[in-house]
């Protein structure tokens, strides 16, 4: 069993580089599925996630290898249409294989995703606009099998909530379709515009990417392209989120600061010198924190649900009372009890999490709950007192690369060991 090993209270500085986004890596290795010939994905992260997808599109038939940080995938034919159950349970993301599969067989069967446990993710807009597309769905004993008898059609889809998973499966349905799409109310994430890119490299039509309506003309064929995944804006938060709870100061290269202006508002709200360039982002934080007034988790361009763990641990280090606000998922507070063991002051009703800042953590052993809430505990443990011994690392594992590595890189004292059971 391995287990991350962090003594505190040591100052982060220096100058590290970002991994390619987990959240854009996913959707487009699904991506793949549609485009007939060789992809290269540039800038690829290592990730547990990853690898998954990979054994996924390795079953439908594809071939898979690594060169570097590139993922090279030939896919001049398919030979299945379906995951199976322990595929799709690997990462709640591997619903976005759905829209593609489809997409490229008019057909397709699968259970519902697993991954981290952070309440319920409905897929029935993804099944409704599948529906709208002249995709019939049968549901039996936690399967969806899918099939579009007359061949997949374009259609208006409205979306009740700007879901970047629907988006991104009607995305990659519609791109081959006969006829047109439009999604209003689309989601407008950074990602959602890198896979239109990769589309339209591809030599898909995708109009609108990063507005509220995206329009898809469909096409008869996509080929392989060349394709550099975008910087993940989580991980580049978590650097940030580390100077600043540590007192430090750090040079993210390769960010790109226009994708996370929500989040850098609220670092120099607490009182940290942030300076963007074109692709970096500088952050000096040798002031005392301050806290915030109120955070509210909301679709881009609001504050992302992946950084509200991150920046939960920075503010049980700001001096006064902050207040965070989840309104995305229901249970985004499960790391909260191990924070709690760690020193922090948070309590916690439903959406709402208030947070007292304290002068001082203590290490402790924590229990990684789930992709983010792992990520708020080596933060908290990079400012404590004392060692703290994080176990459940496979679940940081889904969404940075070596983090231990990355971190050491830049002052922090932290490995990662192998225990026996």
């Amino acid at each position: 069993m391995q287990k991350l090993v962090i003594s505190g209270e040591k100052k982060i500085s220096g100058e590290i580089s970002v991994q390619g986004a987990k959240n854009s890596a996913l959707p487009l290795l699904a991506g793949c599925v549609l485009a007939r010939g060789e992809t290269v994905l540039h800038n690829c992260p290592r990730l547990s996630d990853v690898f998954a997808s990979t054994r996924i599109l390795t079953h439908l038939g594809f071939r898979c290898r690594r060169e570097g940080d590139s993922v090279i995938i030939s896919s001049d034919t398919i030979s299945r249409s379906d995951i199976p159950e322990e595929l799709m349970r690997e990462m709640r993301s591997s619903i976005v294989f759905l829209g593609a599969i489809i997409g490229r067989c008019g057909k397709c069967c699968l259970s519902f995703p697993g991954g981290c446990e952070l309440g319920p993710r409905p897929i029935d807009m993804h099944i409704s606009a599948l529906k709208q597309m002249g995709v019939s769905i049968c549901e039996e004993y936690g399967v969806l099998c899918c099939e579009a008898q007359k061949g997949i059609h374009g259609a208006k889809i409205t979306l009740s909530f700007p879901s970047v998973g629907a988006t991104e499966n009607i995305m990659m349905a519609a791109v081959l379709a006969k006829g047109e799409t439009v999604i209003r109310n689309a989601a407008r994430e950074p990602e959602i515009c890198d896979l239109a890119e990769f589309l339209n490299a591809c030599g898909g039509r995708v109009y609108g990417a990063g507005t509220s309506t995206i329009t898809i003309s469909g096409v008869n064929e996509l080929r392989g392209c060349e394709h550099r995944v975008m910087s993940d804006r989580i991980v580049c938060a978590t650097y940030l989120g580390a100077a600043a709870i540590t007192g430090g100061e750090v040079n993210v290269r390769g960010a790109r600061p226009e994708d996370i202006e929500a989040i850098l508002s609220v670092f120099e709200e607490m009182g940290c010198c942030v300076y963007p360039y074109r692709d970096s982002i500088y952050m000096s934080c040798h002031k005392p924190l301050r806290s915030v007034k109120t955070i509210r988790t909301m679709p881009y361009p609001g504050f992302p649900t992946d950084a509200q763990s991150i920046m939960l641990a920075v503010l049980s280090k700001a001096k006064g009372t902050s207040v965070m606000v989840e309104n995305i998922f229901e249970s985004r507070y499960r790391q909260v009890g191990e924070l709690v063991r760690m020193g922090c002051m948070i309590k916690t009703e439903g959406k709402v999490a208030i947070i007292e800042g304290v002068k001082k953590l203590y290490g402790a052993r924590v229990v990684a709950t789930d992709l983010r809430g792992g990520a708020a505990l080596v933060l908290a443990g990079l400012s404590a007192q004392g060692e703290t011994v994080i176990s459940n690392i496979k679940l940081i594992d889904r969404g940075y690369e070596s983090i231990e590595n990355a971190l050491s890189s830049i002052g922090a004292d932290i490995r990662r060991v192998t225990e026996g059971f």
